[in-house]
């Protein structure tokens, strides 16, 4: 059986296209799988639930025993719901005591502004006063002390009362809040520890992502192991409206993530399906050395290369030049990088692109005919922690991504543009091409964002065409220039 992280087979390909006739339109988007069994019939399966359930005709169930969860998770669930409950309770008192305690500070605040706006008359009163009017003043200065700890006198013990309170409703809070957190993994550990695979041993000594076991392919092979069946094609595709992070679009396939979903197909399909491809083991082209001197040294990384070295292999820009890379590109970009040949050099360079002292252009054939001919993409950006190396736009805890963009040509469906980075986060350039809030047009040859199968051969047609900055040195202007290939 073909990995199921790669592009899907023609057969599985050809067996989605026959469920997706049959789908109807979704108003929440979702992912869908089929898997193909030896014989030429073929399974299907959804992600999560699909509207509100976990079993629908049609569909194979989830991977996990259904009658063992049904022994323990209402109890669970009603366990959950009274200390929600309790908790719930607990808030209107806190807030009442937090009011109080408010009430009185406020009340010493008004004081002490009363008692310092009369310090401050008495200090002018005193320039020139003689004796009896510096007895007077005297006198109200003892008043107003006087003031002050009858008043401190009178509430000390209503602000000891509302205090202990207070620390006994946050230490109540507190200990069903941690007893909530216990129980809810005692449960959930129940539940992990009923589906088909050792779901919590295959993520040790992590626990297992959210939603993990339940994604379309899980479902599928565990379904078909169960039931005597041989998996032959698995085929992945989102249907519905894009997600929040626009990162999915209607129809088009994808592979199985890697996340939530490796370490379980890979238990599940050991001896079945061929090993996930590692994408560090292409067979990258020779380094070529653009300039250089004592400081600094600028080449052209072909496609296929780390800029620094990874987990499956050393081979590297780095590795390979003995020098520091300053910036980097994907494995997948080809293009211009800049490297450093000392750590005063690398710190500088380092506060040269931080404050945007760079000036970077990438020429980029995308999937389709762009909408408009020029703009500025802003779109921020983090990792898809469920999905490495995936990153996705998110609004709230995303970093800032800023891209300007203009078109060059358009020829036979395909559309040639310059982005302009202005930012460097990672897959910058491909997010904003592929997502439907930026040009809604996927990079051609894009694995990872494209909207159609890569082939053998295929590349990522994006590369680093010219870069200029200060020397940091010298102080002299540099400009280099790599003309795209394509």
């Amino acid at each position: 059986m073909p990995s199921p992280f790669g592009p899907p087979p023609d057969v599985a390909r050809a067996a989605a296209l026959d469920l997706q006739a049959r789908l109807p339109a979704l108003t929440e988007g979702k992912m869908f799988g089929v898997l193909v069994v030896e014989g030429g019939d073929y399974l299907a399966a959804f992600s999560g639930m699909l509207d509100g359930r976990w079993n629908v005709e049609g569909f194979v169930a989830p991977a996990f025993d259904a009658s063992a969860r049904a022994a323990f998770w209402p109890d669970g669930e009603a366990e959950l719901a009274r200390i929600d409950v309790a908790l719930a309770a607990l808030e209107p008192i806190r807030a009442e005591v937090a009011a109080a305690i408010g009430r009185d500070e406020a009340a010493l605040d008004e004081l002490r502004i009363r008692h310092r706006l009369r310090r401050e008359d008495r200090r002018a009163r005193r320039t020139g006063a003689g004796a009896t009017q510096l007895h007077a003043l005297d006198q109200e200065s003892r008043g107003d002390s006087a003031e002050r700890r009858r008043h401190d006198d009178a509430h000390r013990a209503q602000r000891d009362e509302l205090a202990g309170r207070a620390r006994q409703l946050d230490a109540e809070r507190a200990r069903l809040v941690a007893l909530r957190s216990e129980r809810s993994r005692h449960y959930l550990h129940r539940l992990q520890d009923t589906y088909a695979f050792p779901l919590r041993a295959l993520f040790a000594p992590a626990e297992p992502p959210g939603g993990a076991g339940d994604c379309a392919a899980p479902k599928l092979i565990a379904y078909a192991l169960r039931h005597g069946l041989v998996p032959r094609a698995l085929a992945e595709f989102w249907w519905g409206p894009p997600p929040p992070t626009g990162d999915r679009r209607h129809g088009v396939f994808y592979p199985a993530c890697r996340g939530k979903c490796l370490p379980i197909l890979t238990h599940l399909l050991a001896d079945i399906a061929e090993p996930p491809p590692i994408y560090e083991q292409q067979q990258p082209g020779e380094l070529r050395l653009v300039w250089q001197d004592d400081h600094l040294m600028v080449v052209s990384k072909p496609v296929g290369l780390l800029s620094v070295p990874g987990r499956s292999t050393r081979d590297s820009v780095e590795t390979r030049l003995g020098a520091t890379v300053v910036h980097r590109l994907d494995l997948d970009t080809s293009g211009l990088i800049v490297l450093a040949k000392d750590a005063t050099t690398l710190a500088a360079m380092h506060r040269t692109f931080e404050r945007r002292e760079v000036t970077k252009r990438y020429i980029a054939w995308l999937d389709g005919d762009v909408a408009g001919d020029e703009g500025v993409i802003d779109l921020p950006l983090r990792g898809d922690l469920d999905d490495r190396p995936r990153q996705i736009v998110d609004p709230v805890h995303g970093r800032p991504a800023l891209t300007a963009w203009r078109v060059l040509e358009r020829r036979d469906g395909r559309t040639r543009v310059a982005f302009s980075p202005r930012t460097g986060r990672a897959h910058q350039l491909r997010v904003h091409a592929a997502h439907p809030r930026g040009l809604a047009t996927p990079i051609v040859g894009d694995r990872i964002y494209g909207a159609r199968a890569r082939g053998a051969g295929d590349r990522l047609l994006l590369h680093a065409e010219s870069l200029a900055f200060v020397h940091p040195h010298t102080g002299a202007s540099l400009e280099f220039a790599d003309l795209s290939p394509f």
